[in-house]
């Protein structure tokens, strides 16, 4: 049952008063039921700031309005909350997988438990004729195929595909560069694939490597240190010494792997989580176990916005949900925590739910099960260490910024958006935003912006257009900064004026000093004098900080943009190398990637391309 209390009696424009804004929360909290549900707190325009679940509508929801609060990210969403929706659930399982699926539609800017929640990495054999071996984030978000993993770490992801690619010599190609090919190219020359693509090896050689490849995959070395000892002995038997050292050096890299995995050679499947806490600062580590063996442990360190306080167990279950609904596409067997869940069967129900099949959530473990969850809570306090000096330096910096912004504005500080552009002489213009809270960076909250249909180097249009293109869609911050001076602020009173948003945030510009040294610049208002603050100040430093990430972010695009596009326009003008020729170019190669490292005697055996025109092309492609 959904409470639509936005569309209640009370208008929008009334509840932008602040006293009828307040009487309207308070007489709306005092007839919520004391039912489980979800609940949505919306801001001024209905955007949704913040979705969470209740056992007790009631009592949850009135606990963001006591007096009491003192963690400034619950005060900045408090102060911009207009309006609450509630939807009542006759179930506990049925509030988590209600709150879990609008946080994921939605993306509410205060439900930030995960800030970079990228999906896993996936090792996969493709289902194609001569199956490809590659990684990817997302269980089947790419090809069809049979998927191993996750691999919490990008580099072990990598390492693995890189060893299976010596061992087994599989392709590693996109079926476009797989298809265009009409000659090997330089993984065959190192001995990492057999060139199926031009025949070098026959259907039934490569289909048996295949099948090695996945019981690898599986955890099954035996069988194929068998059969690899076995060629090894037929080669050398026939004198094919060259073939029987093939055999000899991939039977020793089996070998060398399996005796650094002993150690993890046991049965079972699990992600273990350990959590932690101390001076408000959670870290939780999760360790991925499959088929015996740990692939890797991540960090996170999740966001309290809920201002009642909980217990590990309470802190721990939302975090489950989140990383299972939001990162990981593989639900294990186990799950080994190192703190009781009160709610660990509705947690197990929604989970069952979501995934098709069921769970089981262990907190007291056994044997090698306890000694995963010691490695996980080891990596867990180190996190936490390490991040404690993070979290109060920034704490410090923000609460600096507070006291520097006394008389300025007396709305609490939390999310700062900043914007910057980035261009080469008004080539490939890009403009960046970037999030910060007082948790840090939220880089899920990222967003870059190609610039199109303005004058070339007119950093106003392109600060007007992406300002325009952010806010027409999106809420404000608490802080809005712009990398430029009184020229730039002036661009962003315009658009917020023009979007009718200008009295929800506080406007910053944020101009060079004297010789555009860092440490010198000066901050304007729209309605204030400029705020020169020292170079020591933690202010300033914070302010830097977040404007140094979107001018990385911005100019990492640019470069991008830039330099395909140059390199593109570069065979362009080659004397004779026309529309047809190019095509043919790049289709032989794969892409501009494969062409900038092609040699000059590979590029004159392209179809159309002699001698001459190779040497050409080779010199306008490297000088």
């Amino acid at each position: 049952m959904v409470l639509p209390a936005s569309k209640q009696a009370v208008s929008r424009n009334v509840l932008a008063d602040g006293v009828d804004r307040k009487a309207h929360l308070s007489a709306l909290v005092k007839g919520l039921p004391n039912l489980p549900g979800v609940y949505k707190m919306l801001g001024k325009t209905g955007d949704i700031l913040y979705v969470g679940k209740a056992k007790s509508l009631k009592n949850r929801v009135n606990s963001y309005f006591a007096k009491t609060i003192e963690h400034p990210k619950t005060q900045a969403l408090v102060q911009r909350i207009y309006d609450v929706e509630i939807i009542i659930t006759t179930s506990e399982t049925e509030a988590l997988l209600l709150e879990q699926n609008l946080i994921k539609n939605h993306l509410p800017p205060y439900n930030v438990i995960l800030r970079d929640d990228k999906s896993y990495l996936y090792v996969y054999v493709s289902t194609d004729k001569f199956p490809r071996l590659g990684i990817g984030r997302g269980k089947g978000n790419h090809v069809q195929g049979r998927f191993f993993g996750p691999y919490p770490s990008a580099t072990s992801a990598k390492t693995s595909l890189a060893l299976m690619q010596k061992l087994f010599m599989l392709r590693s190609c996109t079926n476009n560069f797989f298809n265009q090919r009409k000659r090997p190219c330089l993984e065959y020359q190192i001995k990492r694939c057999k060139a199926p693509c031009v025949g070098m090896v026959s259907q039934a050689e490569y289909d048996a490597d295949v099948d090695a490849t996945l019981k690898f995959l599986q955890g099954d070395t035996g069988q194929i240190q068998t059969t690899l000892v076995a060629k090894m002995e037929e080669a050398a038997s026939q004198m094919n010494f060259e073939q029987a050292v093939f055999y000899r050096d991939r039977l020793t890299m089996i070998n060398d792997l399996s005796a650094k995995q002993s150690v993890y050679r046991l049965d079972g499947e699990a992600d273990v989580f350990a959590i932690t806490e101390q001076a408000g600062v959670t870290a939780i580590h999760v360790l991925t176990v499959r088929g015996g063996q740990v692939l890797g442990g991540k960090n996170y360190f999740p966001d309290e916005i809920a201002p009642d306080a909980k217990h590990l167990g309470e802190k721990l279950s939302e975090f489950l949900l989140s990383f299972y609904f939001q990162v990981s596409d593989d639900l294990p067997s186990e799950i080994i925590i190192n703190a009781a869940l009160e709610d660990a069967d509705a947690v197990s129900e929604a989970l069952a739910s979501q995934f098709g099949h069921k769970t089981i959530i262990k907190h007291r473990v056994q044997t090698h099960r306890a000694d995963w969850l010691n490695i996980a809570t080891l990596n867990a306090n180190n996190a936490l260490a390490t991040q404690l000096k993070d979290h109060r330096e920034l704490h410090a910096r923000f609460e600096a910024l507070r006291v520097a912004l006394d008389g300025v504005t007396d709305r609490t500080i939390d999310r700062i958006e900043c914007f910057d552009i980035s261009h080469t002489m008004g080539e490939a213009a890009i403009g960046s935003c970037v999030v910060f809270d007082q948790g840090g960076a939220r880089k899920r909250d990222y967003r870059q912006y190609a610039i199109h249909d303005i004058t070339a180097g007119d950093d106003y249009a392109a600060m007007r257009q992406v300002l325009t293109r952010r806010y027409s869609k999106q809420p404000l911050p608490d802080l809005l900064l712009v990398d430029g001076g009184k020229g730039q602020l002036n661009i962003a009173i315009e658009v917020l004026t023009a979007l009718a948003k200008l009295d929800d945030t506080l406007l910053v510009g944020v101009a060079k000093g004297e010789g555009r040294k860092a440490g010198l610049e000066v901050l304007h208002f729209v309605n204030h004098e400029p705020l020169d603050l020292p170079a020591d100040s933690k202010a300033l430093h914070l302010i830097m900080q977040v404007r140094d990430e979107a001018h990385r972010f911005a100019i990492t695009a640019h470069r991008k943009k830039r330099d395909k596009k140059r390199a593109g326009s570069v065979l362009e003008v080659i004397p004779g190398l026309g529309a047809t020729r190019r095509r043919d170019l790049l289709n032989h190669f794969g892409g501009m990637g494969q062409l900038l490292g092609a040699s000059e005697k590979d590029i004159s055996e392209v179809k159309g391309i002699g001698k001459v025109l190779a040497s050409t092309i080779y010199k306008a492609l490297h000088g």
